[in-house]
């Protein structure tokens, strides 16, 4: 039921959306929201985020952040990473179309990067480094 290394860095590069968790306080529960992500087997997962939102201010605060992704069909499979937040970064046109691309039709990408660039304010990039690693496959099911 487990995934192998190789597995899990495979499924959490695949673009599912993404449930990230961070603590913003500690008398409460994580902040919990759904994100697009981008991950490369071996590397580090990169998030964008508005540089004002609720999610970046947790993030700065805590210093790490995780991130949990899963499928239902045709297995139900999961895997969820934590770990510090290594760097951020500005964001960029680059940035910005590598992600609708990763997500949306190509023929939306570029009215949703206009539409991101010009209406959704500034974003920067939030690097983190996967250390802990929770996965299965509950295929057998």
């Amino acid at each position: 039921m487990t995934l192998s290394l190789e597995e899990r860095e495979r499924f959490l590069a695949e673009p599912h959306i993404g449930a990230l968790s961070v603590v913003e306080r500690p008398d409460r529960a994580p902040l919990t929201v759904p994100i697009w992500y981008q991950y490369t087997p071996g590397g580090e997962l990169w998030v964008r985020t508005g540089a004002g939102s609720r999610k970046a201010r947790a993030i700065r605060t805590a210093g790490r952040f995780s991130l949990m992704v899963q499928r239902t069909q045709p297995t139900v499979r999961y895997v969820s990473v934590e770990g510090p937040v290594t760097r951020t970064a500005p964001d960029s046109r680059e940035r910005s179309w590598e992600m609708a691309a990763r997500y949306l039709p190509k023929e939306k990408v570029a009215a949703f990067v206009e539409y991101d660039r010009a209406r959704l304010g500034e974003h920067f990039l939030i690097h983190m480094r996967p250390e802990h690693w929770v996965c299965a496959d509950l295929g057998a099911f």
